[in-house]
């Protein structure tokens, strides 16, 4: 993400889903965001007229895309091309990001699914997230030799697993159920390969 040039609209919705994943919806108020993105803040007027609402709905969609995006990256840079690699992958993400920083920030989908109960429109848009994030998984999955029919329902669990860890290991303060999801669904991924289709094995 470093050195990407944005115009102020892209660095409101970018700060927008950073302080989310650090602060969930109701703590990131519109002058944090405007201060975060080093952005005037009668811009924000000017570029999310419908308020905060419609910018949650852009930083969560941004989220959904970017994770999404992160799959192709993950897939190229697999030494072992399986599902467990892949997800390990996934979970490597978070735990190279509470060994750099010492503090592991939330998703902002997940953070914005939890305070969406006072606005459908979040909650919409977080679904779509989410929709946005399963696809390019289960895209993966496929390719990885995975019948297509169970592509998509291990792409959800494989998301819910992560998020389910994130949650826990931020409450805990500890990456251990992360690595935990990582290790245990390994072996399930990679199970639903037929053995016929199984890469990286003699």
């Amino acid at each position: 993400m470093a050195g990407v040039q944005r115009g102020p609209r892209e660095r409101m919705v970018f700060s927008a889903a950073q302080l989310i994943r650090h602060d969930g919806v109701g703590a990131t108020g519109m002058r944090d965001v405007a201060e975060h993105a080093n952005a005037p803040r009668g811009s924000l007027q000017h570029y999310f007229p419908g308020g905060k609402e419609q910018l949650v709905g852009e930083a969560v969609a941004w989220a959904g895309r970017y994770a999404g995006g992160r799959v192709a990256r993950f897939m190229a840079d697999l030494a072992e091309p399986t599902p467990s690699a892949l997800f390990a992958a996934m979970v490597r993400q978070w735990t190279d990001e509470y060994e750099t920083a010492g503090v592991l920030g939330g998703c902002p989908v997940a953070a914005a699914t939890v305070d969406c109960a006072a606005s459908e429109a979040t909650r919409e848009a977080a679904a779509a997230a989410f929709t946005t994030w399963r696809g390019p998984v289960a895209e993966a999955l496929t390719e990885l030799g995975v019948p297509a029919e169970r592509a998509e329902p291990l792409a959800t669990l494989m998301i819910s697993s992560l998020e389910g860890a994130i949650i826990m290991a931020r409450a805990e303060g500890d990456v251990r159920p992360l690595t935990t999801v990582a290790r245990e669904l390994g072996p399930l991924l990679d199970a639903a390969v037929p053995p016929d289709d199984r890469r990286g094995e003699a």
